[in-house]
């Protein structure tokens, strides 16, 4: 495969890899499958946020089958880029070899939100509006990455 016809290899990181980064793998798969490679890890494990599954099911993107996982659990450690989805990950990214390049994309995190909601609906926009914003994100890649 050619330069021109390569992926761009990118993992997403958040402290869980329960929600914003799962919302992000999911839609870099749906939206640009022939562009992006998507990878999503966590600094810990948290489990799959079944929120994040349902409002992602209602835009038609079933992340249902990701899981939770932690860098080491991924097949691959080198990747054209890492973006980090809150400011911890951003704070607590690990070095990676090679030409990994990384970028910060802060994104509200949903689920703590969701427990000042008073009730679920209002939850749920919460998982919604960030989904929508994840998903404005996602459309612009990878012509973001080349600034």
């Amino acid at each position: 495969m050619s330069n021109v016809d390569r992926k761009t290899e990118i993992l997403f990181l958040c402290t869980g890899n329960s929600c914003r980064s799962q919302m992000a793998e999911g839609w870099a798969r749906h939206l640009k499958p022939n562009e992006i490679e998507a990878y999503s890890a966590g600094i810990e494990k948290r489990g799959l946020d079944p929120l994040a599954v349902k409002v992602m099911a209602e835009a038609g993107v079933n992340i249902s089958s990701q899981q939770s996982k932690i860098i080491d659990d991924l097949p691959k450690q080198n990747f054209d880029w890492v973006i980090t989805l809150c400011d911890h990950a951003n704070e607590s990214c690990p070095f990676f070899p090679g030409g990994t390049q990384k970028m910060h994309a802060g994104f509200d995190d949903p689920p703590t939100l969701a427990k000042e909601a008073s009730t679920g609906e209002e939850a749920l926009g919460h998982y919604r509006r960030v989904r929508d914003e994840i998903r404005a994100f996602i459309e612009r890649l990878p012509e973001k990455l080349r600034l």
